[in-house]
């Protein structure tokens, strides 16, 4: 008796127990952290944000009146003038075709190699795999500086100068092993039943990887092939040393190449207006394939 006494005691403090309402957390506290929250957020955007802003107002400013406006948020009057001077003044327009084709250039064609290698890197076996892995990695971190000087006697020796053949052939240092490293990651983590299925039905290798694997690694692709294009886009090393006149010179070294109507002057306006405008396509970019970059970012983060 004494027994189902105490049973029946316990299961109804359990019951009280599990009937209790959970404590309510400290509002003030939810309110402090939702405050501190979104501040770091302001923070963030405005540390992003505000040189873009500011490259926008100067371009904006009348050269005239830039030294007296030039702390203000925004202008007395505002002129569209610095940008018509940065493509009358100087031949920025061809400036811009040269990155623009230097840069679609050497992506697709690291994106290509990246696509073949990545493939025998993530789904072949073979000796020295991990050693070559690690070169690569170890290429993709290398100075520029320390391989400017055999890049340049290379280049000289090709007939490569000045050239967009020869800003290609020294971007893909850069850009081949960073490719590389980041597709096979993606390769890996495919399922091998898609290339079983596929060399069952009689595809060769390179069948399964462009009429197969290609498709799935659409996302890995526009990821890599965008950030490979914004480091070709703003390259400046390389652009500045391998180039000597505006029929290969890039818009990075076409900028730094401005100059005023004197030596005394510099004319910040239309390096800020060039600087907008050369901005603007990787904003558009970005803004295009945005899903596809997060896609292409987290693929391969989980395993399921």
């Amino acid at each position: 008796m004494t027994t189902n006494t105490t049973n029946t005691t316990g299961m109804n403090n359990a019951a009280a127990i599990s009937q209790t309402p959970p404590r309510r957390k400290n509002s003030a506290l939810q309110t402090v952290g939702t405050v501190l929250f979104w501040c770091l957020i302001a923070v963030i955007l405005f540390y992003v944000l505000f040189p873009f802003y500011w490259a926008i107002k100067t371009s904006l400013t009348p050269s005239g009146d830039l030294a007296q406006n030039a702390l203000k948020w925004w202008p007395s009057s505002t002129t569209f003038d610095n940008y018509v001077q940065v493509f009358k003044g100087q031949p920025f327009a061809r400036n811009l075709l040269n990155s623009l084709v230097v840069a679609s250039g050497t992506v697709i064609i690291s994106l290509l190699l990246a696509a073949l290698s990545s493939y025998a890197l993530g789904k072949f076996r073979f000796r020295f795999k991990t050693a070559l892995m690690y070169t690569i990695l170890g290429v993709s971190v290398f100075p520029q500086i320390a391989v400017l000087g055999g890049m340049f006697t290379t280049i000289r020796s090709l007939g490569l100068y000045n050239t967009w053949a020869g800003l290609m052939l020294s971007y893909m240092i850069f850009t081949v092993p960073f490719t590389v490293w980041v597709m096979t990651s993606f390769v890996r983590d495919i399922p091998n039943e898609l290339e079983e299925a596929a060399l069952v039905d009689g595809a060769s290798p390179l069948q399964t990887l462009f009429r197969v694997l290609l498709p799935v690694m659409t996302p890995a692709l526009i990821t890599t092939g965008l950030l490979g294009f914004i480091n070709c886009w703003n390259e400046y090393l390389f652009a500045l040393t391998f180039t000597s006149s505006d029929s290969a010179r890039t818009v990075p070294v076409s900028i730094g190449s401005f100059s005023g109507a004197s030596i005394y002057e510099n004319p910040f306006a239309q390096i800020m207006a060039a600087s907008v405008v050369v901005t603007i396509p990787l904003i558009v970019l970005v803004l295009i394939f945005q899903k596809r970059i997060v896609s292409g970012l987290t693929a391969g983060a989980v395993k399921g």
